[in-house]
C-alpha cells in the first residue's frame, strides 16, 4: 500500500496547506450566506436599533430645514465656517440623510430576514405533536411522583384530563403508558407580533415621511384662515408629497382661553394653567362644525391634524397722519421672550411716505426694575403697555424678504427729540402718541393670537395601530410561560391486589419559570384526586435521584 506524504510544516508547526485541517475555504457564495446570516440575527437587529437612536441625535441638537428652516438660515449666519461642513454631512437634514435612510433599511432588512423563518418554524411546532416522554423524569427540573390505588389505563386517563383541563396540548401513549403536555405556543406568537408590529411601526414613519407635509400658521382670535399653499407661514413638503395633496378648508379662532396662576407664590406663580380654544372648521360640502382645542387636543379636519404649538398677545395699533386718516390698523402679532410673555414685535407702515417702522416689545403687566428697565412681572394682562421707538425710511431695502416680526434699519433714520435722545413711546390701551410731524400711533386693545401646526401624517394610525399590537405581543411574551409536563404510569405490584400505580410527574421549562413546580404538583393532584374515589391516594415530592 502506498504510503501518505505529511503535508510540509513551517517553523510553528502548521502546514502550509490549511485546507488539510479545516473545511473547503468559502466561496462567494458563502461569504453571501454568511453576511445573510449575520444581518439577520437578532443581535444584529438590536445593534441597528441602538444605532438607529444614536443617530437621531444630531436630529435633537442641530436645527432641521424640515421643521425650522429660519434657524438653519440663522445658524448658517452665525457660524459661517462650521456650518457649510455641517451642512455636507447632512446634519441639518439627518432624517432624510443617506446615512439614516441605510441604518432605517438594514433594520427593515434585519427584521423582516428574521422574522419570515421564525414565522415557519413557529408554524412547525404549532402544527406538531408534543414529544416522547423521557424514560428518566427524575433528570428534569421539576418534579413529583406518588401511588395510586387505581388502574394504570384509568390512570392515564386522568393525566390526560387534568392536563387537557389546564389548556395543555394532549399526546399519549396507551401501551407505553406516559402522557406529554405542552403549552404556551402564544408565547412565541406574542414575539413573533412584537416584531411584526415593530416592523410595521417603522414602515408607518417612513410612510410618513415619504408622503406627509407640515405647515404652520399663525391665527388671531375672530380671524379665518383658508388652506392652501400660499397661505401657510412656512410649509414643508416630504420627498412624495406636493401642494396639490393639500385639501381645501377654512378655519376661523373664535377664542383662544388662557389662564395663569395667580393664587400661589414661588415657582407656581405665573404657571400656566389653561390652554384652551374655540374654532370653527369649514370644509367644501359639509356643515361648518365647532371644535374644542387645546395642547394635547388638536383640530381634526379632512383627515389631518391641527395642533396648537404656542399663543400669545396681539396688540390692535392704529396709526392715523396729521388730517387723521388711517395709515394702519391691525392687530400685529408679538412673539414671547420669556415665561412672563414678555415680547417683542414690529409694525410697519407702508402707507407713509417716508415709510414708518416701530419697533419694541408688549408687556402684558408692566414693571419698570431699576437695573433691567421695563419687563413683564407677569404673563397675564394686568397692566399691559406698548415700548416702540420709531424709524423712518425705505423698509424693504433692495426688495429683500424680511421677517415680519423685524425691521431692517440698514437704510432707515431713527427717530429723536430736539435735545437728540431717541422717541421712545410708552402707551397702554386707550392711550396714544403723537409724532413730531403729528402723526398719531393709537394703541386701541389687545388680542391673543395661536400658533399653530397643519399636519398630513398618513403614517399616523397605521403606526398607533402597530404600536397597539406591539404592546399587546409585549405583553404574550413576557406573561406567558412555555413549557411541557411529562406523565409516567408504571404499576407498582402487577400480581398482587388492589393494584397500586407509579405516577412520575416531571415539568421541563422554556426559559425561566418559577411557577413550573407548582403546575407540577397541581397536576399530580388532579391525577389523585380523580383516582382517590376508590382508595386513599400517597403522593410525595420526588427526591433528587428517584421519581
Amino acid at each position: 500500500m502506498a504510503s501518505m506524504q505529511a503535508p510540509e510544516r513551517l517553523e510553528s508547526g502548521y502546514p502550509k496547506d490549511r485546507t488539510t485541517l479545516g473545511g473547503p475555504r468559502l466561496g462567494p457564495l458563502g461569504w453571501a450566506r454568511w453576511a445573510w446570516r449575520q444581518l439577520t440575527s437578532m443581535r444584529t437587529a438590536i445593534y441597528l436599533l441602538l444605532l438607529l437612536a444614536a443617530a437621531s441625535f444630531p436630529g435633537s441638537i442641530f436645527p432641521q430645514r424640515s421643521v425650522d428652516p429660519v434657524q438653519v438660515r440663522t445658524f448658517f449666519e452665525s457660524n459661517p465656517d462650521l456650518a457649510p461642513w455641517l451642512d455636507r454631512l447632512f446634519l441639518f437634514d439627518v432624517f432624510s440623510s443617506p446615512w439614516f435612510a441605510s441604518i432605517y433599511l438594514l433594520l427593515m432588512i434585519s427584521l423582516i430576514g428574521c422574522i419570515i423563518p421564525r414565522m415557519g418554524q413557529h408554524w412547525k411546532s404549532v402544527r406538531a405533536q408534543p414529544p416522547r416522554a423521557p424514560r428518566r423524569l427524575n433528570r428534569l427540573l421539576a418534579k413529583a411522583g406518588g401511588t395510586v390505588a387505581a388502574d394504570p389505563h384509568e390512570v392515564l386517563s386522568a393525566a390526560r384530563a387534568a392536563l387537557a383541563a389546564k389548556g395543555y396540548r394532549v399526546r399519549a401513549d396507551e401501551e407505553d403508558l406516559w402522557v406529554t403536555g405542552e403549552k404556551g405556543y402564544l408565547k412565541e406568537t406574542g414575539n413573533l407580533l412584537f416584531h411584526v408590529a415593530l416592523l410595521g411601526v417603522i414602515v408607518a414613519f417612513a410612510g410618513g415621511h415619504l408622503f406627509g407635509w407640515r405647515g404652520e400658521i399663525i391665527l388671531k382670535e375672530e380671524q379665518s384662515w383658508t388652506a392652501h399653499p400660499g397661505a401657510f407661514d412656512t410649509l414643508n413638503f416630504s420627498p412624495l408629497a406636493d401642494e396639490s395633496d393639500i385639501p381645501t378648508f377654512t378655519v376661523q379662532l373664535n377664542e383662544l382661553d388662557v389662564a395663569f396662576e395667580s393664587q400661589s407664590e414661588g415657582a407656581q406663580f405665573g404657571q400656566p394653567r389653561k390652554f384652551d380654544g374655540l374654532v370653527t372648521v369649514e370644509a367644501p360640502g359639509q356643515e361648518p362644525e365647532q371644535q374644542e382645542f387645546a395642547v394635547n387636543h388638536p383640530i381634526s379636519v379632512a383627515g389631518d391634524s391641527i395642533f396648537l404649538l404656542g399663543n400669545g398677545y396681539a396688540p390692535i395699533v392704529t396709526v392715523r397722519d396729521p388730517d387723521g386718516a388711517i395709515l394702519y390698523s391691525e392687530a400685529v402679532t408679538f412673539l414671547p421672550q420669556d415665561n412672563n410673555y414678555a415680547s417683542e414685535g414690529a409694525i410697519k407702515v407702508t402707507g407713509r411716505e417716508p415709510g414708518l417702522g416701530l419697533v419694541g416689545g408688549f408687556l402684558p403687566t408692566l414693571q419698570v426694575d431699576p437695573e433691567v428697565g421695563m419687563t413683564s412681572s407677569f404673563p397675564g394682562l394686568v397692566d399691559p403697555a406698548l415700548a416702540l421707538t420709531v424709524f423712518e425710511g425705505d423698509l424693504f431695502p433692495d426688495g429683500r424678504a424680511q421677517s415680519v416680526f423685524s425691521i431692517d434699519t440698514d437704510q432707515m433714520t431713527q427717530l429723536t427729540k430736539e435735545n437728540g435722545d431717541p422717541v421712545a413711546m410708552l402707551i397702554r390701551p386707550g392711550e396714544y402718541f403723537e409724532l413730531s410731524d403729528g402723526t398719531t400711533v393709537e394703541f386701541e386693545s389687545v388680542i391673543r393670537w395661536a400658533g399653530l401646526l397643519v399636519r398630513h401624517d398618513p403614517g399616523r394610525m397605521p403606526a398607533l395601530g402597530f404600536a397597539i399590537a406591539a404592546t399587546i405581543g409585549l405583553a404574550l411574551m413576557l406573561g406567558i410561560k412555555r413549557r411541557r409536563i411529562y406523565v409516567r404510569i408504571d404499576r407498582e405490584h402487577p400480581t398482587t391486589a388492589p393494584v397500586r400505580t407509579v405516577v412520575s410527574v416531571a415539568g421541563q421549562p422554556k426559559g425561566s419559570d418559577p411557577g413550573l413546580q407548582v403546575a407540577v404538583d397541581d397536576v399530580l393532584n388532579r391525577i389523585a384526586t380523580a383516582t382517590s374515589n376508590r382508595t386513599t391516594t400517597e403522593l410525595h415530592r420526588a427526591d433528587e435521584d428517584t421519581v
